[in-house]
Order: structure tokens, then sequence, then C-alpha cells
């Protein structure tokens, strides 16, 4: 049976997500490194003050997905695919080989300082369900100019999708989706930056140029692109993909599909939170999809071991 490693993106955070990590040798490793390529104590980054940072909240999601997966692993519960939603793209390159760990704490660090400087304010993200990006997409070019830009960010689902932009702008798009009489709904999510759009195609190239002055290795198992939603097998590639991703829109419905058609049976979130394994669910009819979240990660370990899903 083939599984699948899935690692969230930003407002899956969490305060204490790190410090709920299990109480073993190889997550204290794993904390250890990461403080050590920061020069810094990683264990501040996860308060509820520290996670007002995309900085720090990005940081967690990479050491949390690394360390739980390391720890999966040492349960005997090995991958064969991975797949990261946004800042989840590093973790599951680590996870895949690709990338070193402490190579992809420094350039984490540097993606969200970049992110953060360019847009500390008045910028974020807005989940919108129950309209297909064939209704939304004339919606946001309503709204969306250069005073007021917006942009389709994420396809994470048929009728599950994100957009990014201003404050203001995405506020007239979400009066524009509740006002129709389809019962469609958009929230604000926890995320403090407009990513997957062109806002940020500068802070994309400086990052491939610091990607460039880092080994990058063939993965050792499959490695699905949540921009391209398809398997990527060259490192060079896959370091390009990491770098620009920031800048590119989200393909999660679709690259789930390319991991069932891969093969992938069983789908595993690592922390924090369960929002990929709902998205993933509807795909993995047949299979199963279960997250660290709703599982102790023996458990999971043992549903792997029988091939089961």
């Amino acid at each position: 049976m083939s599984v699948l490693l899935t690692f969230p993106g930003q407002g899956a955070q969490k305060p204490g997500m790190l410090h709920a990590l299990p109480a073993h040798a190889v997550v204290g490793d794993t904390l250890a490194e990461a403080s050590a390529a920061l020069g810094s104590d990683v264990l501040l980054l996860d308060t509820v003050e520290a996670l007002r940072s995309t900085v720090a909240v990005q940081l967690c999601l990479l050491v949390a997905g690394v360390a739980a997966a390391r720890y999966m692993a040492m349960l005997g519960a090995q991958p064969t695919m991975v797949a990261g939603l946004s800042i989840g793209a590093y973790p599951a390159a680590v996870i895949a080989g690709v990338l070193d760990f402490a190579d992809a704490v420094r350039l984490v660090r540097q993606r969200a300082q970049s992110m953060e400087d360019a847009y500390p304010s008045g910028f974020g993200m807005t989940a919108v369900s129950g309209l297909v990006e064939a209704q939304l997409a004339p919606l946001v070019a309503q709204v969306h100019s250069m005073e007021t830009p917006v942009y389709l960010a994420n396809l994470n689902g048929p009728r599950q999708l994100v957009i990014a932009g201003s404050d203001q702008a995405m506020a007239a798009v979400a009066s524009l989706v509740q006002a129709g009489s389809s019962g469609a709904k958009a929230e604000r999510l926890a995320v403090s930056v407009p990513s997957h759009c062109e806002l940020f195609d500068r802070q994309a190239l400086e990052l491939a140029a610091a990607m460039a002055d880092v080994p990058l290795r063939r993965p050792r198992m499959t490695y699905i692109s949540g921009s391209a939603a398809r398997a990527l097998f060259d490192g060079a590639a896959i370091g390009a993909d990491l770098a620009r991703n920031m800048a590119r829109p989200v393909q999660w419905h679709d690259s789930m599909r390319h991991a069932w058609e891969r093969g992938a049976r069983l789908a595993v979130e690592m922390p924090s939170g369960s929002v990929l394994t709902k998205l993933a669910q509807p795909m993995f009819d047949g299979g199963m999809a279960v997250s660290c979240e709703g599982m102790r990660f023996e458990d999971i370990a043992q549903l792997v071991a029988r091939g089961d899903g």
C-alpha cells in the first residue's frame, strides 16, 4: 500500500504545537537541530504572542512536520509519497531527502521574513466555500485593481477555494459572495500575508537566488508539488518549485487526485490540524485519510504496518 504524508500550510498553526510533539529522542534531536540553525531556541516560537509573526508560524509548521514524520519513520511508518500545501512543501522536501533540514530552516526563515516585511499589515487570505472556480473568478475580477488587489490563490477542493489580497479587496469579494443566493460563505483565515499570487513575485526571485546556493538532491520517494499538481523527480526542479510557490496558486485538489492516481491509498496529515485530511477524504474514497490530530502516532504506524486503507 502506498502511504502519502501531507504537510499543512499557514492557518494550521496552534499555540503549543511544538511542545505537544511526542517526547522522544528523535523529536528532541529535530528541535535541537532547528535551534542550532536559527541560533535561538525554537521552542520559543509556538506561544500565542510569537505566532502573531509569519516567521514563527512558518518555522513552527516546518519543524513540527519534520519532527512528526521522523517520529513516524522511527515507528516503522515509512511513506512512499509526500506533498505539502504552501509552506508544507518544505518539510515534504526534507522528508523526501531533497533538502537538508538545517538549510530548510534558514530558507523558510528568509521566505517568511520577506513575506512579512513586504506586507506587514492590511493583507491576508480568505476561504470561500460553496462556489466553484468559475463562479468565484468573476467576483474576484470585479473587485481587483491596483488599489484593491485580490487573487484566486488556492484551489483546495471543487468548492473549497481561497483568495488572497488586501483586507479591503477581500471584504468586497466576501460581500459579493455572501450576497448571492447560493449559501456560499467567506471566512478570513489566520494568515497575515497574501500568499500564492503575483504580489510575491519579487520575493520568490530572491528566494530562488538563495536556493541556488543550497545542495538539492533527487527525492528518495515520490514528491508531489502542490503548485504543479504532479510529481517532480529532479532536485533542481523541486528547488525552483519551492522558491516560487509563494507566488503561485495552490492546486491542492488536483495534487490529491494525482497522488491517488499514482497509487496512494492512505493519506496521513502531519501536525498541526486536520484540514488536509478533510480535503483528502472525498478523493480517498476506497482508501483512508487520517491526521495526527485525530489519531495517536502509534495507532497510525500500526495502520500503515497492517496495510489497511
